[in-house]
């Protein structure tokens, strides 16, 4: 039979579209409704584990650029968010593309090789997704025998409906059997198809936003036996500088950051998910006994510390929200190495969590700064699956790049390599920056003196890792620096409160602050991009008042 109705390549695009979309819906749908994975992730963060580091780096640089200039609120959930959609994106252009290579290569085939054709392009999908997502999931409750026979399912059937498709447009249905149908139009084929497969996208992401688990944000590993603390610590304490006079200019964020407003970065679209029944701790390499602890030997075994911690993200910005402060819970990683009978040749720990991140830490550092933890509460409550439940480093003075979360393993090396962020071209001490941020020039909050005077409190934090925070001053427009009031901060390893007080006039000005460590060091003034070594240089505002 000749094929004279021959659809181009475009409408293999848009064929590819459609049923791509419904793919991932019923995908979404399955993993909520019964835990298997869900393809466009696992695919994205694999993406991300095997991408050069420029270009990882440089997709970190424009979603936080595009965050900022579009506004679209905290930048860690923000960009969390564009992953997400990212990671959708990427198989629904994949799956358009494939459906245009396809629909270019059936006319060249006999029409009974064409369903063979569309199964061989599930298959080709499929198979490299399956072994992708069996070695990158740490979400699924299905095993790995039942995700990948799932996998393999919908993209045979997801193939079968392209080539299906591809017939129905040409009248060559049922070939093999002699049985040909008259080619219906195109147009009135792709309507009906595109309305089916909305559908079925519609009703399956409905369906799986129903059935969609709580936010793990909000919850410890499921089975934990350690979530038994009914409210966090700071609900029923003071902190420690709860006496210090100086009262934050109104609009200055909180001194304190609720765990469920942490920022969170990390190399993952969803956090792996570890229950503390089958979390164990391994140590091992140069050590004369390798061991593995549980999260409640490691309690019971070892005296628990707490640290007020402030934290920040490398690749955060000038002013930007990718730092908190909150009350951390662990034991001394000091007192755990005592107990590695270490070998005398040994200098680093590489420390590597259930995602494979990796990091080194120097033993030198380790045994001379018992600040250096392993944390497995904050805020009193245990940690939340997406901030690295059951464990996670802290290391005073660095970025967050340096502190893995949901650790597994602890062996013990020779000499130090690079770690994740360093390989992807990051600073390989990733010392943090001393910054100063205006968080609010309260015009709403105008004071007069006994003089008459109006003043306008101008307020925001300080921060300069555990090097502390001697000076803050304030310019407005080009007059002469101010020096700020600062409140006592809650601990030496956590940001400083300012306050400044200004005699305004009124107009449009643009308000500048500048920092100095507690040693004297002064902020660095020229601007730098957060690549490689943490963001430099002075915040500034505009304000009409």
């Amino acid at each position: 039979m000749n094929i004279t109705h021959k659809p181009t390549v475009w409408t293999g695009v848009i064929v590819g579209a459609f049923l791509t979309a419904a793919l991932i819906a019923i995908f979404y749908f399955v993993q909520q409704l019964a835990g298997t994975v869900f393809v466009p992730f696992d695919v994205f963060d694999w993406v991300g584990r095997v991408a050069p580091g420029s270009f990882i780096t440089f997709g970190i640089d424009q979603i936080v650029n595009t965050i900022q200039i579009l506004n679209l609120g905290e930048i860690s959930r923000s960009a969390k968010n564009i992953e997400l959609g990212l990671a959708i994106m990427g198989m629904f252009a994949a799956g358009a593309a494939v459906g245009g290579i396809l629909f270019a290569i059936l006319p060249h085939l006999k029409p009974e090789q064409h369903q063979m054709a569309g199964l061989i392009a599930g298959l080709v999908i499929g198979l490299p997704v399956m072994l992708i997502s069996s070695n990158v999931d740490r979400n699924s409750t299905q095993s790995p025998f039942v995700n990948s026979v799932w996998i393999m399912l919908g993209f045979l059937v997801w193939g079968f409906l392209l080539s299906w498709a591809y017939e129905r447009m040409t009248g060559v249905f049922a070939a093999s059997t002699g049985n040909a149908v008259q080619p219906i139009d195109r147009r009135q084929f792709l309507v009906r198809l595109g309305g089916a497969t909305a559908a079925i996208t519609v009703v399956g992401a409905g369906l799986g936003a129903a059935l969609r688990r709580p936010e793990e944000s909000a919850q410890v590993a499921l089975n934990s036996a350690s979530s038994t603390a009914a409210q966090p610590w700071s609900a029923t304490h003071k902190l420690p500088n709860d006496g210090d006079p100086l009262v934050p200019a109104p609009g200055t964020r909180p001194e304190f950051t609720p765990v469920g407003e942490h920022y969170r970065i990390d190399i993952n679209t969803i956090p792996p998910r570890i229950t503390e029944e089958e979390w164990l701790l391994s140590i091992s390499g140069l050590v004369q006994a390798p061991m593995q602890l549980s999260l409640a030997e490691l309690k019971a075994k070892y005296e628990p510390v707490d640290e007020f911690v402030t934290l920040a993200c490398i690749s955060n910005p000038i002013g930007g929200d990718l730092t908190s402060t909150t009350r951390w819970t662990g034991i001394r990683l000091k007192d755990l190495v005592a107990d590695m009978k270490i070998s005398p040749n040994a200098t680093y720990l590489k420390i590597t969590s259930v995602d494979n991140f990796d990091e080194f830490v120097s033993l030198d550092l380790i045994n001379n700064d018992e600040r250096v933890i392993l944390a497995y509460e904050w805020d009193g409550l245990p940690l939340t699956v997406d901030h690295g439940f059951p464990l996670r480093i802290y290391i005073p003075d660095h970025y967050g790049m340096k502190q893995p979360k949901w650790i597994t393993t602890i062996e013990v090396v020779e000499g130090w390599q690079e770690g994740w962020w360093v390989r992807r071209g990051w600073d390989k001490d990733a010392i943090m920056r001393a910054t100063s941020v205006i968080d609010t020039v309260a015009v709403d909050a105008v004071m007069t003196t006994d003089a008459g005077d109006k003043l306008i409190p101008i307020g925001g934090i300080a921060h300069a890792g555990d090097r502390g925070i001697s000076k803050v001053e304030v310019q407005v427009d080009d007059g002469e620096w101010a020096e700020a009031q600062l409140r006592a901060p809650i601990s030496e390893t956590t940001w400083v409160i300012w306050r400044y007080d200004w005699p305004f006039t009124s107009g449009s000005h643009i308000f500048t602050v500048r920092c100095v460590e507690g040693n004297g060091t002064p902020q660095i003034e020229q601007y730098a991009d957060t690549r490689p070594s943490g963001a430099t240089g002075y915040f500034q505002t505009r304000e009409s008042v």
